[in-house]
């Protein structure tokens, strides 16, 4: 069972690892390709955030006891079915989980250009996140 402090710590800690993953976006696609030890930290970063996001939408569904998702995707559509989550942010968003997947499992054939566009572009997607989730808490 997830608790109200369960939830809040969980964006406590998103909110501190985008923090830190945004301090490598000043970072170039060519100096990443050159630095195992900062594209190893991204990566890190990116999965951590992603997995954390993945986290606390089960929580949030726990939490508001919603019908329990069976994939890792399937959370952020109940909180869209739930209108926490609009249901066009649903559709761009959910994807973090198959990131995540690629981080995780195909990460021999995982593109750094996939990486470092994450980086760059799609953080601001997670705090968008964040900001619904805050949203609902107050409702």
């Amino acid at each position: 069972m997830s608790t109200l402090r369960v939830i809040e710590n969980k964006i406590s800690y998103i909110e501190k690892q985008l923090s830190i993953a945004q301090k490598y976006q000043h970072y170039s696609l060519e100096e990443l390709q050159k630095d195992d030890t900062v594209r190893g930290a991204v990566e890190r970063e990116l999965y951590v955030i992603a997995q954390a996001c993945i986290d606390l939408a089960e929580a949030l569904v726990a939490f508001r006891r919603l019908r329990k998702p069976t994939t890792l995707r399937e959370a952020f559509e109940i909180l869209g079915e739930n209108n926490i989550l609009p249901s066009e942010f649903v559709g761009k968003f959910r994807g973090i989980a198959g990131f995540r997947n690629a981080l995780a499992h195909d990460y021999e054939d995982l593109k750094l250009e996939v990486v470092y566009d994450v980086l760059q572009r799609k953080l601001s997607e997670v705090e968008e996140f964040l900001r619904y989730i805050k949203q609902a808490l107050n409702t």
